[in-house]
C-alpha cells in the first residue's frame, strides 16, 4: 500500500493520509478486509507524529471505511467496496458530461441538486 504525502502542501496531514486511503479504496488498490499498516509503523514511514496517522485513521473510521479494533489495529470495511463501485460511476457520469460538453461547474450543480 502506497501512501504518500507532501510536507509543504498547505492540506493537514491528517487529511492527506486519509485522501490517499480513500484514492485507493476509489481505485481498489485497498481492498475490503484488508489491514491498514499500524500507526507506528506509517507514522515512522511518512515521518510525521503518530497521532497524525491516528487522526486520519479516526476520520476513515468516522466515514465508515475502516475499523479500528485494540490490539487488532485498522481493518478496511465492506463499505469500502461500495466507494470503489461509486467511485466507478462516477467515472462513467464525468466521461458522459465531458462527451456532452457540460462543463464540471455545471455538472457539480446538478449533482448537488439531485443530492440535495
Amino acid at each position: 500500500m502506497l501512501i504518500a504525502i507532501d510536507h509543504t502542501d498547505g492540506t493537514p496531514l491528517f487529511e492527506q493520509i486519509a485522501a490517499a486511503v480513500r484514492s485507493g479504496i476509489a481505485e481498489g488498490s485497498i481492498r475490503s478486509g484488508e489491514r491498514m499498516p499500524a500507526a507506528k509503523e506509517l507514522c515512522a514511514a511518512l515521518d510525521v507524529n503518530r497521532n497524525t496517522v491516528l487522526h486520519a485513521y479516526q476520520r476513515l473510521r468516522d466515514e465508515g471505511l475502516i475499523e479500528l479494533r485494540r490490539g487488532r489495529g485498522a481493518t478496511v470495511t465492506a463499505q469500502a467496496e461500495r466507494l470503489t463501485l461509486l467511485s466507478a460511476a462516477v467515472r462513467r457520469l464525468v466521461n458522459e458530461a465531458r462527451e456532452l460538453g457540460i462543463s464540471a461547474d455545471t455538472l457539480s450543480r446538478l449533482v448537488k441538486e439531485s443530492y440535495g
